[in-house]
Formats: structure tokens, sequence, C-alpha cells
């Protein structure tokens, strides 16, 4: 079966490639900063459509996946979290227009882990209260990149449905006795052979098969070095830290502030958020170089293929990478929409 998929708020591409790496054809994209839709272009020579609430169905052509990493600042416990009184926030109220209007097979959206909490639950149930309306079977999970391969402290939030006709289960969606089946999407009850039902799983953990340490590059360009500064408010704190942490692993030295510094050195980064792109001190330092990882190493640290190009020390590239997604999970998530999607 071949199937194609929609690339909404697509920043860089990151989704487009863990789809198209498992074989699903990304048909359209649509992407409102101008500085992404060049990166976006440089890679795939496609031109993003622009904002996603002047498209309309007729826009489109035919897709069987609509997938997308909507903005997730309003939501985010670095934000000022004013969820759906954010205008960025209603953009999740055109990801509902378009499944409404265009009913694909299936969806995968992705969110900060804050979303989970922010207003105390209330946003994450008008989210899923719309998504049922819609007639979805969908499911979600925050998943942290350190534990599905990729050596970052990156918590998101990712949700996959399908079109309640597709007849597509979850695993918690399966409760067994005998050959008694739940089908929550039907409200009843049917007796099949559990072998034959078509179930979604996520992805389970996996160890990490590289660190930091793997992917920090030996000789870097001197526009990547931090400031007397910033070096001095990181000799002030670090030795208290190393002796508390013991490691062979690089330190990697982060919210380098004149009041306080932050520091890893498991062999795992930081999150990488889009406060990149603001200046400062705000890109992960690898301190024992003096310097800030470059756009090539947090490429890597996004599980980005190598041959995906970014402009180099560029504030919009560290901003365009704070804002993109870990392809391997998502990856992981494609393959098993294909997959279920296939055998439907």
């Amino acid at each position: 079966m071949k199937l194609s998929m929609i690339d909404l708020f697509s920043g860089i591409g990151g989704i487009r490639i863990a789809f198209e790496e498992n074989g699903v054809k990304c048909v359209c994209s649509s992407e409102i900063d101008k500085y992404a839709c060049q990166t976006y272009y440089d890679n795939f020579k496609d031109i993003p459509l622009g904002d996603i609430s002047k498209i309309d169905k007729t826009d489109l052509p035919e897709f069987d996946i609509l997938a997308g990493g909507f903005p997730c600042q309003p939501f985010s416990l670095g934000g000022l979290r004013k969820g759906f009184e954010d205008a960025r926030g209603t953009l999740f109220f055109e990801i509902a227009r378009l499944l409404d209007e265009c009913k694909p097979k299936a969806f995968l959206l992705e969110n900060v882990e804050g979303l989970v909490s922010h207003d105390k639950g209330r946003t994450l149930s008008t989210i899923e209260t719309i998504l049922n309306n819609l007639n979805y079977n969908f499911k979600w999970k925050v998943m942290n990149a350190k534990d599905y391969g990729i050596p970052q402290n990156r918590s998101r939030w990712y949700c996959v449905g399908f079109r309640n006709d597709i007849n597509v289960l979850f695993e918690d969606d399966v409760k067994v006795d005998a050959i008694q089946i739940n089908l929550p999407f039907e409200n009843s009850v049917s007796f099949v052979n559990p072998n034959k039902i078509n179930i979604f799983q996520f992805p389970h953990k996996t160890k990490l098969s590289f660190t930091i340490a793997d992917i920090i590059e030996k000789n870097v360009d001197d526009c990547y070095r931090i400031s007397d500064v910033a070096m001095n408010n990181i000799s002030k704190y670090k030795t208290s830290f190393i002796e508390s942490h013991k490691s062979e692993m690089p330190l990697i030295a982060y919210e380098v502030r004149a009041s306080r510094c932050s520091f890893r050195n498991d062999g795992i980064s930081p999150c990488l958020t889009a406060k990149m792109g603001t200046g400062g001190n705000n890109v992960p330092i690898i301190v024992s170089q003096g310097r800030k990882l470059t756009e090539q190493e947090c490429l890597r640290l996004m599980g980005f293929p190598n041959w995906y190009k970014i402009a180099k020390n560029s504030s919009h590239s560290y901003k365009q990478l704070g804002n993109s997604v870990v392809v391997p999970i998502v990856s992981k998530l494609a393959k098993e929409i294909k997959r279920v999607l296939s055998q439907a």
C-alpha cells in the first residue's frame, strides 16, 4: 500500500524525513516562519504553504496521514502557559478543522510534555474531547529521547490516532478474556481471533548506542567560542559539580548565568530549545573546548541524517533546531502507523 502524508507546522522537516524514510510520501507541507521555509527548501526543494488558517481542503492533495508538531509555546513550562487563551494555542483547532474536512486515515501530533499538565489537565481534556468527537481512536504517550536511542534529555508528547472505521486498536484498548475483545470505538464487544486484531504499539525503550562524546567535533571554527564572561561564570560553579559527579564524559554547561549554572556529564545533552536562537548562552557549552554546540552537533542530537543542511552559526538555525522533532522517535511511530494501515 502506497501511503501519503501532509506535514503541518513543518519547521525544518524532521517529521517529513521520518515518514519518507519509511516509504510514506509527503505531498504537502505548511510552515509560516520564512527562515524555516528556506531551510526546508534547501533540503527538499519544496516551498511549504503558509498560514494554516488560510489553507482549505481544496488546497490539499489527497493524503492518508496528517502529521504536525503544532506550536508548543502556549503549553511549555518555559512559556507563559496561557494555553488556548494564547492565539498560538488555537492553532490546534486548525488541525481539528482539517481532520474534520479531509478525514485522513490517521494522524500524528507532537508537543511539549507540559501540555499534559497545563491548566490542571483541562487543556489536554479539551484536545481529547475534540478528537473523540471527530471519530478518531487515539492514544498519547510522553517519551524522552534519551530512552529511545538519542542522548538528549528531551521529553515530548506524541499522539497517534486512527479513523474509527479503520478499526485499529491500541494495546490499552484490548482486554482479552478468552476471545472476547472490547472495541471502544463501537462501544460494543466482539468475539474475534486475538491474533488477527490490528493493534498499534508505541515503541519500547532502548539503550543508548552512542553518547554526546561520540558526536563532538574536534576542529571547530572560532565563531562558536563563548565569551570570557561566560567562561568565568562556568568556572565559578563547575568545581563543586565535578566533585559530586565523577565521570569521564564531557562536561556540558547550560543555563549559564552570573547567579547560577547547570551542568551534565552523563553523556546526555540537556534539552535543545528554541531559546538557543535568542543569543546569550542558551546553546549548551562544551566546557573543555570553551564553545557552544555547532548546528551539526545539534542535528545529530535530534537524530537528523548526515545529508541534512542548515545555515552555519545562525540564531535562526538554532531556533529551528530547538523547535524540531527527534527524528528517530517519529520514525518508529511512522513505521508502526504504516504497518497497521497496511494491514487494515
